[in-house]
């Protein structure tokens, strides 16, 4: 008879928590250190959660590619649910204030970003309710709902006093125009669907970019070299122009390397989004039990030696002969994820990022505010749902004036 694989090596663990107690602090810090003792496919146990921690190029592509189909199904918790099903509203009730959908995004994007030890201990359900979290989600939940339907609503009136082709369709007409036509895809897509790829759209794109712009000023604004060659490009480019267009966009070559070369450094989703295995597996020898999260620390994977030299710096050049793109093609650089799982909105997000990037680059002068040196600022970090630099940024910006 053959034996069962062992599970992942993995550290020791305590009763009741598990690994818990090894994660305090910064995850994706504190399990690339772990990876680094116990090798590049790690078992925790988080509560009553098993998981699977991969920290290596070659384990992320089995994952992902190899046995994506095994790998494809996204662990369910409280939070989740609030974009996997909508209860309808009335017309009447559908909220009228688009400023009201902002704060709601933050909400989500708090609660997501949150330790819920309801997650951590599935079974007991009474955890749910005493933690606050459940009622926390219902009124989001109906919140979320009541925009959403208001967004659908306008979208299809206008459809109706246009026709089909006159004006440029947005992502929501498209989906609307496929969900109208069943016969168009192998499965149908119904409203509940459409407002789950929206809020995705709004909450992940809009919180990934500003993370993603924060990360790349301030690694510009710490490397002087780099600073003066993403402007010197960007005047060069914009100069004498009107208005700014994609096609000139198109054309900052230096400032998307800088741009991808900050997403090699500060991921924004560091963790990326768990995965679950649908059935047992056997990865590098292990066993990977059935219903395990699974997790890939890409953060630790675009800072590791064995893939990129001089990994700590911000090197944008190192990008100019490389074929990587974000498509998680090469898995050494996957910051959106790979396979079918792939982030949706990776030409959404870094659109959001090179315009104003680009624009903030042209128009003004920078430097810290109260005489901080570049190797002087604190790069702390704080996880969240992305993850940002822990302390504010001051700076002081002198307007450009082209001779």
């Amino acid at each position: 008879t053959c034996s069962t694989p062992p599970l992942p090596p993995g550290p020791f663990e305590l009763p009741l928590i598990g690994h818990l107690h090894h994660l305090l602090g910064l995850p994706h810090r504190k399990l690339k250190d772990l990876s680094k003792i116990y090798g590049p496919i790690m078992y925790l146990k988080l509560g009553e959660v098993s998981t699977v921690v991969i920290s290596s190029p070659g384990v992320a592509e089995q994952i992902m590619k190899t046995h994506d189909l095994k790998f494809v199904d996204r662990p369910q918790n409280l939070v989740s649910n609030v974009v996997q099903s909508f209860w309808s509203v009335r017309e009447e009730e559908t909220c009228k204030d688009k400023k009201a959908f902002m704060p709601v995004a933050e909400n989500i994007i708090s609660l997501a970003a949150g330790f819920s030890i309801a997650d951590l201990y599935p079974s007991m359900k009474f955890l749910e309710t005493i933690s606050g979290i459940k009622s926390k989600i219902k009124i989001i939940h109906q919140k979320v709902d009541k925009i959403l339907n208001d967004i659908i609503r306008e979208h299809k009136e206008n459809r109706m006093e246009t026709f089909e082709g006159e004006v440029e369709e947005d992502l929501v007409d498209v989906l609307l125009r496929i969900q109208e036509r069943p016969n168009v895809l192998e499965f149908p897509i119904t409203i509940d669907n459409v407002k789950a790829v929206i809020l995705d759209m709004f909450i992940a794109g809009t919180d990934t970019s500003s993370t993603l712009m924060e990360w790349t000023f301030i690694e510009l604004l710490r490397s002087p070299r780099v600073m003066e060659k993403a402007q010197e490009e960007v005047r060069r480019i914009f100069n004498g122009e009107k208005k700014i267009d994609q096609a000139d966009i198109d054309k900052l070559n230096y400032l998307r390397l800088a741009i991808k070369e900050s997403l090699r450094l500060h991921p924004p989703a560091p963790l990326l989004v768990p995965r679950e295995c649908r059935e047992r597996c056997e990865l590098e020898g292990y066993e990977i039990p059935k219903g395990s999260k699974v997790v890939v620390n890409a953060w630790a994977m675009g800072r590791d030696p064995e893939n990129w030299k001089d990994p700590e710096s911000f090197e944008p050049e190192r990008f100019q002969d490389l074929s990587i793109d974000y498509r998680g093609t090469n898995f050494k650089y996957i910051p959106f994820g790979a396979g079918r799982r792939m982030c949706p909105g990776i030409l959404f997000g870094i659109a959001n990022v090179e315009l104003p990037l680009a624009l903030l680059l042209y128009h003004f002068d920078w430097k810290f505010a109260n005489g901080v040196k570049p190797e002087e600022l604190d790069m702390t970090e704080e996880f969240s749902i992305s993850l940002r630099r822990k302390q504010n940024l001051h700076v002081i910006p002198t307007r450009y004036s082209p001779s």
